[in-house]
């Protein structure tokens, strides 16, 4: 089988794609991203010289481009996507271009290929804010996105959906909770507070950081889409979360200061962002149920080992703070030129 993962140099696809290339060996991945500030191609330094192994530099947004690379692809994972939620508030069309825009072009392509499988990657946030009472998030919570990150990916569902209807696509859809693990850029909560604390920094806490989350680890997230790809149901969704009971941003943080042995006079509270959405959890008892899915990390042993990664992997982090990081590809291309 030959897969399409577009965005794989950025922190979830890349993951995905080391996990892919260990527990099926002879499937053969096409890595499709642009190398925005997100994309790292760092990150799959160990899996580069891969025979089953192709990265191409393109633009889900530009169809020739998509028309190339799409051809002679069974399956497409798609993750490419802007998704800083902050950045969306700064320039949104920026997010509409890519998530909906870049989807639909996609999509098109994966029809006049007759793939036989397109699985969407999305996120929980397409649901809202949850209120403080239990409740969780399911395949049938009503979409009712309050950022514009969280409407393009809501969006792209619908445009997902859509084509299945339509068209009839193959497809099968995941949203996601929080991601946590190695390779996650620290603009995020969990590595920027561990990489601010190893520069001896302050950590920054929205609001009073009553913000309630739910953390799925990498590799749990990976071993769910690869599940669904081999079992899951055409035209099906599929929620995916950890093993986190409900915890506050400044809970965590506050974990996060005791791994690394500090105190709270790291913390800055800084003021709140427009509609930050008060509480995200995730019911995966669907994708349980039907495939035999379940998170297998414990997140506070997890997070301690995450927190771990940072310190051993100083020279990748902060590379990615200082932006050397977008160098590798222009030197790794033009020796490709030389050769």
């Amino acid at each position: 089988m030959k897969m399409l993962v577009t965005g794989g140099a950025g922190f979830i696809g890349s993951n995905f794609i080391r996990y892919m290339l260990k527990k099926h060996p002879e499937l053969e991945i096409v890595n499709f991203d642009v190398l925005t500030y997100a994309g790292n191609l760092t990150n799959l330094v160990d899996v580069e010289k891969n025979p089953n192994y192709t990265f191409v530099r393109g633009d889900i947004t530009d169809p020739q481009a998509v028309a190339d690379v799409m051809k002679g692809i069974d399956t497409v994972v798609h993750f490419a996507a802007e998704s800083h939620v902050d950045r969306s508030i700064l320039e949104p069309a920026a997010f509409v271009k890519t998530n909906v825009v870049g989807t639909q072009v996609l999509l098109d392509a994966a029809l006049k290929e007759n793939i036989s499988r397109f699985h969407h990657v999305s996120t929980d946030e397409v649901f809202g804010a949850l209120p403080l009472d239990g409740n969780k998030f399911n395949e049938d919570t009503p979409y009712d996105p309050h950022s514009p990150y969280s409407a393009s990916k809501a969006g792209s569902d619908h445009l997902v959906r859509a084509y299945g209807d339509t068209f009839g696509l193959p497809y099968t859809i995941t949203n996601c909770s929080n991601n946590y693990g190695p390779y996650h850029f620290p603009e995020k909560l969990i590595p920027l507070a561990v990489t601010n604390l190893l520069e001896g920094k302050k950590v920054p806490v929205y609001g009073d950081g009553g913000q309630i989350r739910d953390w799925l680890f990498v590799d749990d997230h990976c071993s769910a889409i690869d599940l669904v790809l081999e079992k899951g149901k055409i035209g099906e969704t599929y929620c995916v979360g950890g093993l986190t009971k409900d915890v506050t941003n400044l809970e965590l943080v506050r974990e996060i200061l005791a791994i690394m042995g500090k105190n709270e006079d790291s913390i800055e509270y800084v003021k709140d962002r427009p509609a930050h959405d008060i509480r995200y959890a995730v019911d995966w008892s669907k994708i349980k149920r039907e495939l035999g899915w379940e998170p297998r990390h414990p997140f506070e042993q997890r997070l301690k080992e995450t927190v771990q990664w940072y310190i051993d992997n100083e020279s990748w982090w902060q590379a990615v703070k200082s932006g050397d990081y977008e160098k590798y590809y222009n030197e790794q291309y033009s020796e490709r030129l030389k050769s």
